[in-house]
């Protein structure tokens, strides 16, 4: 049995905010990761924001003036919801990295509930891995960034 689009795109709106359906805090976030693919998507999908072993936390860029920033999305349609405003981090102080020490290439996204600490939402791997070097500025275009339920 599938889900429908209908049932679909009322999740979609519930978790990202939208419409009457609101569990989340007012501002999802934008957190960047970096890291060996595998071993940050594992972290993602059963981690805490812990900086230790397979956890999360371990992979957040951490240096460079990052910050997470906020972000909104359209209302959901055909099973997905994309970004509908263009997401800018502070340009970098120095080049990124995590606890880790594992570069500066941001590997992955995810949207969580919290500027810091708090929850993973929703996940994904970057399509093309970004080097973030000193005094590069990160960003994600309107649009570009999309959650799926399809």
């Amino acid at each position: 049995m599938s889900a429908s689009n209908y049932l679909e795109n009322e999740l979609l709106d519930h978790a990202l905010g939208e419409g009457g359906r609101n569990y989340t805090s007012p501002t999802l976030h934008v957190a960047l990761f970096a890291g060996n693919v595998s071993d940050v998507s594992a972290a993602l999908e059963e981690g805490s924001n812990a900086t230790t072993a397979g956890n999360w936390g371990r992979y957040e860029i951490n240096t460079g003036s990052y910050a997470r920033q906020g972000i909104n999305f359209a209302t959901a349609s055909g099973g997905s919801a994309s970004s509908n405003s263009t997401v800018t981090f502070p340009q970098a102080t120095a080049n990124y990295n995590n606890t880790n020490s594992d570069g500066s290439t941001v590997t992955y996204v995810a949207l969580t509930d919290a500027s810091s600490g708090g929850n993973v939402i929703f996940y994904g791997n970057l399509t093309n891995p970004k080097e973030i070097l000193s005094a590069d500025t990160m960003s994600i275009a309107s649009g570009s960034l999309t959650v799926s339920l399809a």
